[in-house]
């Protein structure tokens, strides 16, 4: 497995700058954001697909020191919204340009009935009208819309789409991604993201077991169950990340929630299951200045991965 960087943490450098230090830390892949929740720091999406010289520009920034872009990752909600649709496409049109088959999206969550706008994430079996809202979301919107952006994907050459186990999404874990894979096809799998299964009370390592070969992508990030706040309040917080000393848990910098020999067992059992691509880390530790963070992840990334 090779170690690469999701670029969004070091918004606030010019994207020479970000890649300069990100060599430094011996990083050479990126997984490069194209937007929609993403800011996109690095990427002018409209102008990288209309012009060939911008494109050049571009690439030579990371052939000079030797990087490459491994994935492009638009995830939004296409699902919902017609805005992060396009840029959805664009994000495909791109990938064919630069040559990249492998995409990193979520899996989008409709609204819960016919003429409603506003997505609904059905987390319980109860009341029964969760049934209900769950076999719209699923039957008559996620699989007819996924089938076509499956054809679509392939039509740019995209061979595989990495779906992100996120919270507020119709996929947020394996046996929901076996649920679309199974009616879609193979062009789908998991981008398993460790740090929104431990706040949803599940066990990355026994989710990458379990995907085996939908196993389509990694990213190193970590989260923390608050000692005094997860035990009388459980793990449901809607408060903002910005407010995390009053939340049940937060994103970390890897190793601050789960100590390295859990991730050298997690990237075994990665590896028993056929993965051997990128570890993306992504840091949204706000405890620490973004570029603390990020040097402590990428030190425990690599000793996960066996790299030091």
């Amino acid at each position: 497995m090779k170690l690469s960087y999701i670029p969004d943490s070091l918004w606030f450098l010019g994207l020479e700058d970000m890649l300069d230090t990100v060599h430094s830390m011996g990083i050479n892949i990126i997984e490069l954001t194209t937007g929609n929740w993403s800011r996109a720091p690095h990427v002018d999406l409209e102008k990288l697909t209309v012009s060939q010289d911008a494109r050049k520009v571009f690439l030579d920034a990371f052939y000079k020191r030797g990087m490459d872009i491994a994935v492009l990752n638009c995830s939004g909600n296409p699902l919902a919204f017609e805005k992060d649709m396009e840029v959805t496409l664009k994000t495909f049109e791109l990938a064919e340009q630069l040559g990249i088959k492998k995409i990193i999206m979520m899996s989008g969550l409709p609204a819960g009935c016919r003429g409603d706008k506003t997505p609904v994430w059905i987390t319980t079996s109860w009341p029964p009208m969760t049934q209900d809202v769950l076999k719209y979301q699923w039957e008559e919107v996620a699989f007819p819309m996924w089938e076509k952006l499956v054809k679509q994907a392939g039509d740019f050459g995209i061979e595989k789409i990495a779906l992100e186990n996120h919270g507020w999404q119709l996929v947020y874990n394996p046996e929901t991604l076996f649920k679309l894979r199974n009616e879609i096809g193979p062009m789908i799998g998991m981008n398993l993201d460790p740090s929104h299964l431990f706040w949803m009370g599940g066990e990355p390592i026994e989710a990458a077991r379990e995907l085996g070969e939908a196993l389509y992508h990694i990213h190193g990030k970590d989260s923390r169950l608050e000692r005094g706040k997860v035990g009388p309040n459980g793990v449901l917080d809607t408060k903002p990340i910005e407010k995390y000393a009053k939340r049940s848990w937060n994103y970390v910098a890897v190793g601050c929630g789960h100590d390295i020999s859990w991730w050298k067992e997690f990237f075994s059992v990665a590896r028993m299951s056929g993965y051997d691509d990128e570890v993306s880390l992504e840091m949204e530790d706000l405890t620490m200045d973004a570029l603390t963070g990020v040097k402590l992840s990428v030190d425990a990334l690599k000793q996960g991965l066996g790299i030091i």
